[in-house]
């Protein structure tokens, strides 16, 4: 019995030890025994922030020249470097120009002998007009005189024409390039016959420098980013601390004409590597008639390419950079996270004793990422306003639990001298409170 008695003591003991630990650990803790997580913290403002739209382009030459064969004949040689950089005028091709010469010397002759007609009706002319003037002569005569001196100077006229004419073919058998830029390789290869017409392309040429790069704006985003622009969401680069020449706002964006001038925008590349071209460019074309074979507005950027880095053909996206988006709500990208019912964010409060600080788990919908102060934002479309405060760091260490986890306003373990800089939206432990006081 003493034994029992014993044991039952032990027993009573232990468990009121253990439920005191508890109490105390809880004490100590915070809320269900979760102890105070460190956490950085940001008060919302608005703000304006740059917008992007972003394209699948495809590059191509400013100018796409094709190099044809003007006159029949049998290519020689050719005289470049396939795939070379070749300038205005320089020979690519020689054909064959023998018979073009020999037409060239009948041509001279031909020129010669309508000279020797001509001189021949000229001084009949010159006798017979003496012999018309004394009666001496018939009228019929005289005509026939003064006809065949009018055909000697046509013929002279034809004669030049066929000689102008041959000496053009004996040139056109050196095929030249037509703009300074980059050869393709060659169509045809020597010892063949080329001819003008279908037949005719020897070689392309794609000027480089300027490099352009086409791209399509469908219907259904230029109706979207229109809406955004007359509900006064999205401006253009004319409506930002500019006016357009009549003093109204730009109407749309990506517009041609006086009230969204293409000059505000600047365009950027990203390559298929997924890096980014290390120019810029900028918006030269957009159509104001709609592709009927696409459904899309055609587009056109124009970027500099001096070391011809680019070639025609290559597959980028394009970045049109210069419209912003005012009073728009931004979040750190760190600070949104995923839940079962989607995206939501920490916004600090005071817990139900009214003093311990503590984050509340915030239902958000997120538009697209931007970049503001150098940092990947969220544009937060619903859930937040100006004025409340929402956890940036340190939110592994929080759980949405009722009546809010426990926070410790300050840089979590590990972030100290991290973040933005001061000024930049990040708020202090005494910022938070007046911040809450506000509230």
């Amino acid at each position: 019995m003493r034994a029992l008695t014993l044991v039952l003591s032990i027993a009573i003991t232990a468990i009121v030890l253990t439920a005191c630990g508890r109490a105390g650990d809880e004490d100590k803790g915070g809320k269900g025994g979760f102890p105070p997580a460190p956490v950085s913290v940001q008060e919302v403002k608005t703000t304006t922030v740059p917008i992007r739209f972003e394209y699948v382009g495809q590059t191509a030459g400013s100018k796409e020249a094709e190099v044809r064969a003007r006159v029949q004949g049998i290519l020689e040689k050719r005289t470049y470097q396939e795939g070379s950089r070749v300038n205005a005028g320089q020979t690519l091709f020689v054909l064959d120009s023998r018979p073009y010469a020999a037409q060239l010397q009948a041509a001279e002759a031909d020129l010669s002998r309508a000279q020797a007609q001509y001189s021949q009706a000229k001084r009949n002319i010159d006798r017979v007009k003496p012999l018309a003037g004394s009666n001496a002569l018939s009228q019929r005569e005289f005509d026939e005189a003064t006809s065949g001196e009018e055909t000697g100077a046509a013929a002279i006229k034809q004669a030049q024409a066929r000689l102008t004419e041959a000496r053009l073919n004996v040139g056109y058998t050196r095929v030249t390039a037509p703009v300074t830029g980059w050869a393709s390789r060659a169509q045809k290869s020597e010892g063949s016959l080329v001819s003008p017409g279908a037949d005719s392309l020897l070689a392309t040429i794609s000027q480089l420098d300027p490099l352009y790069v086409n791209f399509s704006v469908s219907e259904a985003e230029r109706l979207r980013l229109n809406r955004l622009m007359n509900s006064g969401e999205l401006r253009a680069p004319a409506a930002n601390g500019a006016t357009t020449k009549n003093g109204s706002k730009a109407a749309g964006p990506l517009s041609a004409g006086d009230k969204s001038p293409l000059s505000g925008y600047s365009v950027a590349l990203k390559l298929s590597d997924g890096s980014v071209y290390d120019r810029k460019g900028r918006l030269t074309f957009v159509d104001p008639a709609i592709n009927t074979g696409t459904g899309s507005f055609d587009a056109r950027a124009e970027l500099p390419n001096a070391d011809a880095a680019l070639r025609p053909g290559q597959f980028v996206r394009v970045i049109v950079e210069g419209a912003t988006r005012p009073n728009t709500i931004v979040v750190p990208q760190r600070a949104v996270m995923d839940g079962p019912q989607g995206k939501f964010v920490f916004v600090t409060g005071k817990g139900q004793d009214g003093k311990t600080d503590v984050a509340l788990p915030r239902p958000v919908t997120v538009g697209e990422w931007v970049e503001v102060d150098g940092q990947q934002q969220w544009i937060v479309e619903t859930g937040l306003k100006p004025g409340d405060v929402v956890v940036t760091d340190g939110t592994a260490k929080l759980f949405p639990i009722p009546g809010g986890a426990p926070i410790m306003l300050g840089p979590p373990p590990g972030m100290e001298g991290k973040g933005p800089p001061a000024g930049k939206g990040e708020v202090k432990a005494g910022e938070v409170k007046q911040a809450e006081a506000k509230k």
